[in-house]
């Protein structure tokens, strides 16, 4: 058998273990005697079972199809979605807190890019006070949101444990992934409803993405050592793509197109978040005016 043949038998080889999950000429290997004294030891800890190495190499390489065979209810061979959600991003978290110090100038928080506007705006004008308002509520808010990483602003019991609890959690990974999560459901909700997508299929799917999106999110980590953790919205969109040919077994233009919408329904939903937030803000420091 020559060289090009064997490349085609294990190209085909590899669609077939794609669209399967396994090998299907693959025979189960013979259990050896004497492994019983570490028998089960990993089974608890990440990326050491075979449930987390079997999600992960699942997602790099068949994502759609994973996604696919998961929501047709093949539960035992994966991880769950938000557990696979959490483990993942708290390693990207680990990851990136330890390259950290790399990181030339690590970007301004809302709370300091109001202090400064309301530094400028002392020097020009006075008795604006429904702005000033507005501003100081949109301050405190995002403060609430980062208590831990502010402890100087801590003046009660209440703000304590709030300061506690989000340090664990962002321990964790949790506010790196938790709005984007929420977004995503809510848009493959919206979006993949004519293909009968439920509402917790859409959940564990956009639980699957964020996953493998933060893959990518690790490598840009590692190979930028810590300048930055973006993977831009063209590679985003590409993994979309390839994420609904093999899930939703649609051509490419068909799921370029979902994978649109899916970005416009995320970017509606965002703005609509944003929108309410300012519209309560401002509202709650009118009412302290008047």
């Amino acid at each position: 058998m020559s060289i090009i043949d064997t490349i085609k038998l294990r190209l085909r080889a590899f669609r077939i273990w794609q669209k399967l999950g396994y090998n299907p000429w693959h025979r189960a290997k013979e259990k050896r005697a004497g492994r019983d004294f570490y028998k089960g030891a990993f089974d608890s800890i990440p990326f050491l079972n075979n449930d987390a190495k079997r999600t992960f190499s699942h997602l790099l390489l068949r994502p759609g199809y994973m996604i696919r065979d998961y929501i047709r209810g093949d539960h035992e061979r994966y991880l769950a979605p938000l557990t696979a959600l959490i483990i993942f991003y708290a390693f990207f978290a680990l990851v990136s807190a330890v390259l950290q110090p790399v990181q030339k100038q690590p970007p301004k928080e809302v709370s300091q890019v109001i202090d400064g506007v309301l530094e400028a705006r002392d020097t020009v004008t006075q008795g604006d006070n429904l702005v000033i308002n507005t501003l100081l509520l949109v301050k405190k808010g995002s403060l609430l949101l980062s208590m831990d990483k502010h402890p100087e602003e801590i003046d009660t019991r209440a703000e304590n444990a709030l300061a506690a609890l989000e340090g664990t959690l962002r321990s964790q990974g949790i506010p790196l992934f938790l709005g984007k999560f929420l977004l995503l459901w809510l848009s493959f909700a919206f979006v993949l409803r004519r293909y009968s997508i439920g509402f917790s299929a859409s959940a564990a799917a956009a639980a699957y993405v964020l996953c493998q999106f933060s893959f990518f999110k690790l490598f840009t980590v590692l190979f930028t050592w810590g300048e930055s953790t973006s993977i831009g919205l063209l590679l985003m969109m590409v993994l979309l793509v390839i994420d609904f040919c093999q899930w939703l077994n649609v051509g490419r233009r068909k799921s370029f197109s979902l994978a649109l919408k899916t970005g416009i329904a995320y970017g509606i939903l965002y703005g609509l978040v944003l929108l309410t937030i300012g519209i309560t803000a401002v509202t709650i420091a009118y009412c302290k005016v008047a």
